[in-house]
């Protein structure tokens, strides 16, 4: 079971975007899908009916997309870099992504990759797709941090706090800006490789001008087993971060990125064929900062 799961904000393209990105790769599926209900309609304003999530799979990484209006937009602050065998599978995977997209790098030679390119698909997903040439493949997609900025500078300050936070942890190879790479500072983050509960994420400063950061479009789920595990994530991802962002389980750390926390019992309460029940517990976590797993099950059986 994947235990950090990227949540890909949409407007209402979830499933349009997840047949996309499952046509990419050999190694894909379509998982579940949940629809809105009558609760919590004044919280989050979608009709009764409509989509709300969507499961996929990418060649082993476990996404969920969500359905959740336009309040928040994808940006370039976290894309998801593809590890791509050979130039030729850069090529395919980059034909497909551009149609109605916006190229961020032009596909080409890099000092870093013989073959590479940065894109926003035409849903505004960043994404990074490179040709790895003899460097090994663990992981396909990696979800990539980029610190842009009032938090440029700090991406290895973030990594270290996130290292802290998780079990099967480390750092990996840094790469960092010489004295000769403006606006940059000398050595900061020019890309960091590390490991949280075994998967493989990357992050970089960049200290370029950009109108953009990390937002909620794209959060990270974690899931837990046990209330004594949303404790031990909840409370030193949110030390430092911005309380008004903390709602039914998702929060915001000081770097301002966005994490839920969230137990796996909730997601077995919601798929309950019980109308009723998947209502109540609705109402209730809609409610909630942290969640209240003691919460959740009364409202489940009624009391």
């Amino acid at each position: 079971m994947t235990k950090i799961v990227p949540n890909l904000w949409f407007d209402s393209q979830a499933e349009e975007a997840a047949r996309l990105y499952a046509s990419l790769f050999k190694n894909s599926r379509i998982g579940r899908k949940t629809y809105y209900g009558k609760a919590g309609f004044e919280i989050h304003g979608q009709p009764e009916g409509k989509l709300m999530t969507i499961e996929f799979e990418l060649e082993g990484q476990a996404f969920l997309g969500l359905n959740g209006g336009p309040a928040f937009k994808f940006t370039p602050a976290v894309s998801f870099l593809i590890a791509c065998a050979t130039k030729e599978e850069v090529d395919t995977i980059w034909e497909k992504l551009s149609p109605g997209g916006t190229v961020l790098m032009e596909i080409g030679a890099y000092p870093f990759s013989e073959r590479y390119g940065w894109i926003q698909d035409r849903f505004g997903l960043s994404w990074q797709v490179m040709a790895y040439g003899d460097r090994p493949l663990v992981q396909k997609i990696i979800p990539t941090l980029m610190f842009t900025g009032d938090v440029c500078g700090r991406a290895e300050e973030a990594v270290g706090h996130y290292v802290s936070i998780f079990s099967a942890a480390n750092v990996g190879a840094i790469v960092r800006y010489d004295k000769n790479e403006e606006p940059d500072k000398e050595g900061t983050i020019k890309h960091a490789g590390f490991t949280l509960e075994g998967q493989e994420f990357a992050a970089m400063d960049s200290a370029r001008r950009h109108e953009f950061g990390f937002n909620e479009a794209v959060s990270f789920i974690i899931s837990c087993k046990d209330q004594a595990e949303i404790d031990r994530y909840w409370d030193p991802l949110t030390a430092g971060g911005d309380p008004s962002a903390q709602i039914c389980g998702w929060l915001k750390d000081k770097f301002g990125v966005s994490w839920q926390v969230t137990p796996s019992v909730l997601e077995e309460m919601l798929q309950n064929p019980d109308r009723d029940k998947v209502d109540r517990v609705t109402e209730a976590f809609l409610k909630m900062k942290k969640i209240d797993i003691a919460g959740l099950e009364k409202a489940f059986q009624g009391e």
